[in-house]
């Protein structure tokens, strides 16, 4: 039977966020999930874990709870404080404010990874190892600072398949999942999950960048996940062209109440 194995949220974009054993799905995804961000005074981008040397400190951050609150070098800060800020921008090395607006044009940095096969056909004039700036949709569509769907979901048929074949189990956490749920295989685009009360639509793959193999939550960093999904998991994505993806973003159709062990049914 399918059914929700784990639930999670980030109060904060790209820091380590807090399992939970039931949470409420609002319109925009899950209440409390990716609801602040922190914008780089220089340039006013948002921190994305996405350029490791800028933001990769992001992972060593804990955020919890709705209203958040931001665990840097111990310490507790609640999030919108001037406190938070300070501790945050002394961890990171530069000034940073913590926001739960999205500035307008939003953007951030990101670093492809080294692996030839996760450059997304959309970004041709960008290749293995380089920088770019781009646009974030995610906030503009969702009022969250998501990437873009209002909740990611991992199968364990899934993550089981890709251990096989990196040749040793890759933890969910790595992919920074909303959900994992209990199935074979992934929903394709267009299934409706319900899930009790709630039902998701699922839109596409979702794109990895370079955080799946970074150390994070005591967790070592690991290569082979990229060389692995570089090699296995490219997938169409809209008519974008191909990505090396894992998971599924979706979109709230109906929002209400799930918790852990609810069981999922998708045509």
């Amino acid at each position: 039977m399918r059914q929700v194995a784990g639930i999670w949220r980030y109060p904060l974009k790209s820091a380590r966020g807090e399992s939970l054993t039931a949470a409420l799905v609002e319109n925009g995804g899950l209440a409390g999930d990716r609801t602040w961000a922190g914008v780089d005074e220089a340039d006013r981008t948002i921190g994305s874990a996405k350029h490791p040397r800028r933001w990769g400190g992001l992972l060593e951050v804990r955020a919890t709870g709705d209203p958040a609150v931001i665990e840097v070098a111990g310490a507790r800060h609640e999030a919108g404080s001037a406190e938070a800020d300070t501790a945050l921008g002394e961890h990171l090395g530069r000034p940073v404010r913590l926001t739960r607006t999205a500035p307008a044009g939003l953007r951030l940095h990101r670093l492809l990874p080294d692996e030839p096969g996760m450059v997304p056909d959309w970004m041709p004039e960008t290749g293995p190892g380089q920088e770019r700036v781009e646009d974030v949709g995610g906030p503009e569509r969702t009022g969250r600072f998501v990437d873009f769907g209002a909740v990611h979901l991992v199968t364990a048929g899934a993550l089981a398949e890709l251990g096989a074949r990196a040749g040793h189990p890759v933890p969910v956490d790595r992919f920074r999942p909303n959900l994992l749920i209990t199935a074979d295989a992934d929903p394709v685009a267009g299934a409706e999950l319900v899930i009790g009360e709630v039902v998701l639509r699922v839109l596409f793959p979702t794109p990895r960048c370079v955080v799946p193999s970074l150390a994070q939550a005591g967790l070592g960093a690991d290569p082979a996940v990229l060389r692995t999904l570089a090699r296995h998991y490219r997938r169409e994505v809209f008519s974008a062209g191909k990505a090396a993806c894992f998971g599924v973003y979706a979109d709230v159709v109906q929002p209400g109440h799930l918790a852990v062990g609810a069981p999922v049914t998708w045509a």
